[in-house]
């Protein structure tokens, strides 16, 4: 008797392999340096706005990059971009745990900087979106998902450099770049258009025999899409762009000094690294919940409230050491969850305002402009632990700032139509 499997769509095999991807390299790159802060500055005797400025370094190298990639996975398709920076993180992360001087520590980030801008983030959300319209909320949330689980190996992470040291993690942490991402990076495709099909799995309208010449304009004919200068001369594209430099700001801050700030206020580092962990998950609940969202609310409504939810989130964050460790319940829960959809809701506002011909290239320049914020974030947090002794004025302070994103959320201008 012979088995016939179900016939799925392949855009979810796409979404399916973001989620790896994106796990993977979150957890060793982005969650996983709050780990190892602390053993380096350690071992090298580096202040902390000297080891902030690694991750600081690393935003500036992929806003740079973000725009020239987004052009690239236009033209290219994101499979050859994934594979090459699959490669070249692993390079970085091996020359990190063998560096010796600020300068190669530097060095090491750019690297890796470059190798993240060319296999997550820009690259992994446009192919996401090429392959979805009707439900790309659902879709982004579920595969921006994989960034939130990266979050998992944080107590791995942590117990591989308790029980050997930081280097030998951080070469751990660069094989497995070859191991997961770079064989992933082969299930990519660009669009369904060259497959015939159209985004969401639905059919052609037209006959298209094996071998045949697709006419893309058949397969795309109604929509309206919006060029990149003309998004460029947008209050919309602006908007976007300003609003998310916030929020990826206070992310960067409060994940690459989490577990710091924590041993400031006298919370135990194995205490400390749950909360690390336990930031991420929360924030798959903002992500896939803020997806579902996406296509059935107003989403410049709904990233409203996920900036409100960051800024009260800080503001039980900054007080942990005058209330009690308790409140990080309610950070949990606020910051986690808002930090999370708001991770939807920006390629799910793009493709909104901008449509899909020219997603990468607009999405990219975004990114670009938003990774400005993690330039500032945290440099500007290691800075006032250096200067002031203590992170919570910095807190207080930075919860002023998604307040201002979810103003200009509320007063951007209408969205066009959304085609249903």
């Amino acid at each position: 008797m012979k088995i016939r499997f179900p016939d799925i769509f392949y855009g979810w095999w796409v979404v399916g392999g973001s989620v790896l991807i994106a796990m993977y390299a979150a957890g060793a790159v982005f969650y996983g340096f709050t780990a190892i802060f602390e053993p380096i500055a350690d071992e090298l005797g580096w202040s902390y706005t000297q080891i902030s400025l690694a991750a600081s370094l690393r935003g500036l190298e992929m806003g740079l990059l973000a725009p020239f990639v987004g052009v690239l996975v236009d033209r290219w398709g994101p499979r050859r971009l994934i594979f090459g920076g699959s490669i070249i993180t692993f390079l970085g992360l091996l020359m990190l745990g063998q560096t010796t001087s600020v300068g190669m520590f530097y060095g090491a980030f750019v690297l890796v900087a470059i190798g993240m801008s060319t296999c997550t983030m820009t690259v992994l959300l446009t192919a996401v979106a090429n392959w979805f319209q009707r439900r790309v909320g659902i879709a982004t949330g579920i595969a921006v998902s994989g960034f939130g689980m990266g979050g998992l190996m944080v107590p791995a992470i942590v117990s591989l450099v308790d029980a050997y040291d930081w280097r030998a993690t951080v070469g751990l942490l660069a094989v497995g770049m070859l191991v997961l991402p770079l064989p992933l990076s082969l299930l990519f495709r660009h669009k369904p258009e060259q497959y015939g099909r159209l985004p969401d799995g639905d059919t052609a309208a037209v006959e298209v025999s094996e071998g045949d010449h697709i006419d893309s304009s058949l397969l795309t004919a109604g929509r309206t899409d919006v060029g990149t200068r003309q998004a460029l001369r947008s209050g919309a594209f602006w908007s976007i762009a300003l609003a998310f430099a916030c929020h990826v700001m206070l992310v960067t801050a409060v994940i690459t000094h989490l577990m710091p700030y924590l041993s400031s206020v006298d919370v135990d580092r194995s205490d400390s690294s749950i909360i690390a962990i336990l930031v991420p998950l929360a924030s798959i609940i903002g992500r896939l919940g803020f997806g579902w969202l996406a296509d059935r609310s107003s989403r410049k409504l709904v990233s409203a409230v996920g900036f409100c939810m960051m800024g009260l989130g800080l503001v039980c964050f900054a007080s942990v050491g005058i209330i009690g460790f308790w409140v990080l319940v309610p950070f949990l829960m606020l910051f986690g969850i808002g930090y999370g959809g708001l991770n939807v809701m920006r390629p799910a506002l793009v493709q909104e305002y901008f449509g899909r011909s020219s997603f990468g290239t607009i999405f990219g320049i975004i990114i670009g402009v938003s990774m400005a914020g993690s330039i500032g974030g945290p440099a500007v947090a290691g800075w006032a632990y250096d200067n002031w002794g203590s992170y919570q004025g910095m807190w207080f302070m930075m919860a002023l700032v998604p307040m201002a994103a979810m103003v200009a959320m509320l007063f951007m201008s209408p969205s066009r139509p959304r085609k249903r």
